[in-house]
């Protein structure tokens, strides 16, 4: 059986990078881990081609080849999903559909053949096993977790890794926090559930033996959810790994916590993790005490942020605004502390109930929900109504991400960065990539930009005064430029 994996586009998106890919001449910033994870249980006899509509176009001659086609994807992808499906549905191919889409709104797809949802280790072999016998079923569940330690090596091989700005793994699903607006939990379960180190280091090593020297990201729900086994085995064989390897930096999600363990921040920087996306949502303790954050609780949040940058790791981080106790002083206190704290890269986007939540619960027994969410960070829309009032709101989240990406307010809070900003005990290898990025550059944002005042002053300062972060400095200057372009397209 010869089957197509397909992934659905992605629309242009805050972590889309979009307008900063072209400056690496990359397509896409990641691949379709899930499809790569799924591909390899399928069958080794079956014939495999993916096609990530984020690179690639769907031929015709790829829909003739097929016997089938396995499509996945995420909420912000259902616009995409809905085309490929007609398309396949056309074609006369039988179609099976599953991860996040579709284990959260298969009643929306109805002319997916099967469904193959939550998690792929379970449900597929039991889709697997009907079709061979001849009856396989519409639905299929998961009714456990399965074990990671079963979870196969990705199937890199069928990528083209020259498309791609970073490659990714996952080491652990689940999170154990219970924050009222997030899915995870309903996806994954509160424990984390881990892969042994010696599968992760099987995954990294598929990746170098391909020729990967590039970013790995670590699409964990929160890497640090079992610090143990993080200390005593992961990282010691990161760090074992990268004796070796060197110059392959990772990034991850963690919970604030980890500003709490030097041991931890120490072993993480030099296991190679340079960069860390964090759930920061706002400084106000009553909003989250609201959305039962209690891990940002009773903190010095910004504190917290300039401990990590100091190790070495870069704070990305995310934020909301449309807490019920939201008004537009909080807001202005929200554009204060990120300013202050020197976090770049900061998503903010407005309040989503997504579906399986306790807020979506919430929302619909108060009669404030306003149908499905678009899975999309900075669309500047919601899916509830806020008590501030909906116009009011979206004036004020449009008010406060024109100012944080204005680039006078981005670059100011680069070199609040940069100042903080050990350099990692792991960096890329310049090489003719970056070297042709830093050009690009220069005739996009110091020449042409609107932003070139601030992009020379950055350039020259970081050379005064932290040279050996310039590297950094350049590729802050290309992301804040994409950010710019997403707010101006997207939010005002």
């Amino acid at each position: 059986m010869n089957v197509l994996l397909l992934f659905p586009e992605c629309p242009e998106t805050f972590w889309s990078f979009t307008h900063a890919l072209p400056f690496v001449r990359r397509r896409a910033a990641q691949p379709p881990l899930g499809l790569l994870t799924v591909a390899a249980l399928l069958p080794p006899e079956w014939g495999k081609r993916l096609v990530d509509l984020n690179v690639t176009a769907l031929t015709d001659a790829d829909l003739a080849w097929a016997d089938c086609a396995l499509i996945g994807g995420m909420i912000v992808q259902r616009a995409s999903a809905h085309a490929t499906i007609a398309r396949c549905k056309a074609a006369g191919l039988p179609i099976v559909a599953g991860g996040p889409l579709f284990t959260m709104e298969h009643a929306d797809f109805g002319d997916v053949d099967h469904f193959v949802l939550d998690e792929a280790e379970i449900t597929l072999p039991l889709f697997l096993d009907d079709l061979r016998d001849g009856c396989p079923q519409r639905i299929y569940r998961a009714s456990k977790y399965p074990d990671l330690h079963e979870s196969p090596v990705p199937r890199w091989e069928l990528l083209d890794l020259r498309q791609y700005a970073a490659m990714s793994v996952q080491f652990c699903r689940g999170c154990p926090y219970d924050c009222e607006f997030c899915n995870v939990t309903a996806l994954f379960g509160h424990r984390p559930r881990t892969k042994t180190a010696a599968q992760i280091v099987a995954e990294l090593d598929g990746l170098y033996s391909l020729g990967w020297r590039g970013q790995v990201s670590f699409v964990d729900d929160n890497l640090i959810g079992n610090k143990r086994y993080l200390k005593t085995e992961l990282l010691p064989a990161l760090i074992e790994w990268q004796r070796d390897k060197m110059h392959v930096p990772f990034n991850s999600q963690v919970s604030m916590n980890l500003a709490d363990d030097p041991e931890l921040l120490d072993m993480m920087g030099r296991a190679g993790f340079d960069t860390v996306f964090i759930g920061i949502e706002t400084p106000d303790e009553e909003a989250l005490a609201g959305c039962n954050k209690k891990q940002n609780l009773r903190r010095d949040l910004a504190a917290d942020v300039r401990r990590i940058q100091r190790a070495g790791i870069e704070v990305n981080a995310g934020f909301i605004v449309g807490f019920d106790t939201d008004t537009p002083m909080s807001l202005e206190r929200l554009a204060d502390f990120i300013q202050r704290s020197g976090i770049a890269t900061a998503m903010v986007g407005m309040l989503q109930a997504p579906a399986g939540t306790r807020l979506f619960d919430r929302m619909q027994r108060e009669g404030r929900l306003l149908g499905a969410m678009t899975g999309d960070n900075v669309d500047g829309t919601t899916n509830i109504i806020p008590i501030m009032g909906l116009e009011r709101l979206r004036e004020e989240y449009r008010a406060l991400v024109r100012y944080l990406y204005e680039p006078r307010q981005y670059y100011a809070r680069v070199r609040t960065f940069l100042r903080e900003y050990r350099v990692p005990a792991v960096t890329l290898r310049l090489d003719r990539q970056r070297v042709m990025a830093f050009v690009r550059s220069i005739a996009r944002l110091g020449i042409v930009g609107r932003e070139r005042a601030q992009y020379w002053r950055l350039l020259a300062w970081t050379l005064v005064r932290r040279p050996r972060l310039f590297p950094r400095a350049v590729s802050l200057a290309i992301y804040g430029y994409h950010f710019r372009q997403i707010c101006e397209r997207r939010v005002s």
